[in-house]
């Protein structure tokens, strides 16, 4: 499922900007997109995070609590989804609530437009086969959606300052730091996700896209699956890495579809740092190759300078 309004904010991040290059534009954006202010990306992003965000923190926290009520339970569930795998269950396990605290806080942040829902594309054993009898693994797993958050800004504040929350009230701001540079080439990488969905289907805009987005189940996950209503299958994989691709990920990938039980019309890769020669070579009908510059499409497609009203407003 696309992502509408991070197009709209990755869009009014770049006018409001002009980043030099797409990389610094989408890794700058997974921190700040959704903010609202302008931003110097010619200066490096932990120098940012200090002066905008740990700096201001008594401004941007009190607009997290109007937005959260400052209810301990919305606030727990944000963090949760921001620093797990993103389902549902899981993050109610992990922020210690159940499905009738765990389901209220979920739908209020769907209300206010913190976050929006991922569905799960994944079948059902019993569907397929009512009168099986099921392997008793199979029978326990759950079906569960996935969350996506609905700005850059807000993931980074859960997934960084949330945990680290007490320390920043004191102005120690050397943890928050260090566990951004740690982790910011993995923190990066569901927007980078999100954004190549984008940027697939916009090459797709001649075909009828019958359902796109992630796929999951309790075996298998492909960051992005599309099937076109003439029945075209295009399987994407996402890599947010200081190196480049080489052909192990494209067995990978096959080895994938193949426990899916999918033939592939393309597959496709998304790289922040391109491709080994030899799959550079293969590149053709079957195989598509995009790295970080390719993502300029997305703000050429765009008619006009457009900034957009921000989390902060």
């Amino acid at each position: 499922m696309t992502n509408s309004k991070l197009i709209e904010q990755f869009r009014s991040f770049y006018f409001r900007n002009y980043p030099d290059d797409m990389e610094t534009q989408i890794s700058y954006f997974s921190v700040f997109g959704g903010l609202g202010w302008d931003i110097d990306t010619s200066k490096p992003i932990e120098e940012l995070i200090k002066t905008i965000i740990l700096d201001n923190f008594e401004l941007l926290n009190e607009r997290i609590e109007r937005l959260t009520l400052n209810e301990p339970n919305n606030k727990r569930l944000l963090q949760a989804l921001a620093v797990g795998d993103r389902r549902i269950f899981s993050a109610f396990n992990k922020a210690g609530l159940n499905n009738g605290n765990g389901g209220a806080a979920l739908n209020y942040l769907q209300e206010v437009g913190l976050i929006q829902m991922e569905y799960s594309r994944e079948k059902n054993p019993r569907d397929e086969n009512p009168s099986a009898k099921l392997k008793r693994r199979d029978s326990r797993h759950r079906i569960s959606h996935k969350v996506l958050f609905s700005h850059p800004f807000v993931r980074f504040w859960f997934y960084f300052i949330a945990p680290q929350i007490r320390n920043v009230q004191n102005g120690n701001f050397k943890k928050v730091l260090e566990n951004f540079q740690e982790k910011h080439n993995s923190y990066t990488s569901l927007v980078f996700e999100e954004l190549s969905e984008v940027l697939l289907n916009y090459n797709l805009r001649d075909s009828q896209i019958a359902s796109s987005g992630s796929y999951w189940d309790a075996d298998i996950e492909i960051d992005i699956l599309t099937i076109t209503v003439d029945e075209k299958i295009y399987v994407a994989e996402c890599k947010w890495k200081n190196h480049k691709l080489n052909k192990k990920e494209l067995r990978k990938l096959y080895e994938k579809c193949e426990k899916l039980h999918i033939t592939p019309t393309q597959i496709i890769f998304f790289s922040k740092r391109g491709f080994s020669k030899e799959l550079m070579q293969m590149r053709g009908k079957e195989l598509a190759l995009y790295s970080s510059e390719d993502f300029q499409a997305l703000v050429k497609s765009s008619s006009k300078e457009k900034l957009i009203e921000n989390f902060i407003n």
